[in-house]
């Protein structure tokens, strides 16, 4: 009886260091993953609390769990078993799925470019509707048809930098990448909404410095709202680039991954002091050149040809 219930618990505990090094496993691929897909995360914290924007201050938080909501639901239920049937039925769709989505991605950052330069933006159009639950109705619908395209490329970036695993490992690994990356962003993105709040209750304290710090915060809410909206379109094109020139190389059209790539490395040695930094700021932003180029293009066609009829 004792030998047997040594056994038991030489057995238990071979289980459970099993599970955590399978937890150990999970983390540290979801963690790789996840920093791959980061571009569109940024993306993602940046676009989002525009969606707030003409909404009533009590409704901020609800309004951005509401769309948490959203995104978790479209990571979990939609986008992961979707993801994991490409893997097991159809893996040579990733890539030109990935494409697509990096597409919508250039489209969405130069039309927002041309916006700016051009003058003619959507953004106050939120404005004409009256009646608040309308508006917000309307404001978490639009964030969460967004975040549905932005969680597929998150997703889809994740699956395809993942190492071969076991179906149940991947599934795994790509709800703790939903889970972790939601998380992120929607806590981010309610501290963002909430900075003025904040400031000015910290502007009423009694305390000079403390008073200060909340003026402080109040004053930089709008710069740091400028400096997201500029953020994320960067984040759009550089990323939807990047994922495109990747493509290429993939379907071996190789030209313009090759100039990309002999120029950031001919940049790090001009520098080479700080020739890792340099690289991937060339790569950057020859990737960056990529996307604006094919997100212009797909602007051209959906706005400017149109127009001349």
């Amino acid at each position: 009886m004792p030998s047997g219930l040594v056994a038991l618990l030489d057995d238990v505990a071979a289980i459970a260091k099993l599970a955590a090094a399978s937890l150990d496993d999970v983390a540290g691929a979801a963690g790789k993953a996840g920093a791959k897909a980061a571009g569109v995360v940024i993306d993602d914290t940046a676009v989002t609390p525009r969606y707030v924007v003409g909404l009533s201050p009590d409704r901020e938080l609800p309004i951005i769990a509401k769309i948490a909501m959203g995104s978790l639901r479209n990571k979990l239920l939609f986008l992961l078993p979707a993801a994991l049937a490409l893997s097991a039925l159809a893996p040579w769709a990733i890539t030109p799925l990935l494409m697509i989505g990096a597409a919508y991605l250039c489209f969405e950052g130069a039309e927002k470019v041309w916006e700016a330069v051009s003058g003619d933006s959507h953004a106050d159009d939120v404005l004409e509707v009256s009646d608040p639950k309308e508006l917000e109705d309307r404001q978490v619908g639009g964030a969460i048809r967004t975040d549905f395209i932005l969680s597929a490329e998150i997703m889809a970036i994740a699956l395809a930098e993942l190492p071969a695993q076991t179906f149940w490992m991947q599934a795994a690994v790509l709800a703790a990448v939903g889970v972790a990356i939601t998380a992120g962003v929607y806590g981010v993105v309610a501290l963002i909404v909430k900075m003025d709040d904040i400031g000015l209750h910290l502007a009423e304290r009694s305390a000079s410095g403390v008073r200060a710090l909340g003026r402080g915060l109040v004053t930089a809410m709008p710069v740091l709202l400028k400096a997201l909206a500029i953020i994320g379109t960067a984040a759009m094109i550089w990323v939807g680039g990047g994922i495109i020139v990747h493509g290429l190389e993939v379907f071996g059209l190789e030209t313009i991954p090759h100039i990309i790539h002999g120029a950031a490395e001919a940049a790090a040695h001009a520098v080479p002091v700080a020739g890792g930094v340099v690289e991937w700021l060339v790569g950057a932003a020859g990737a960056a050149v990529v996307g604006i180029v094919v997100g212009g293009a797909i602007v051209a066609l959906l706005h400017l040809i149109p127009r001349k009829h």
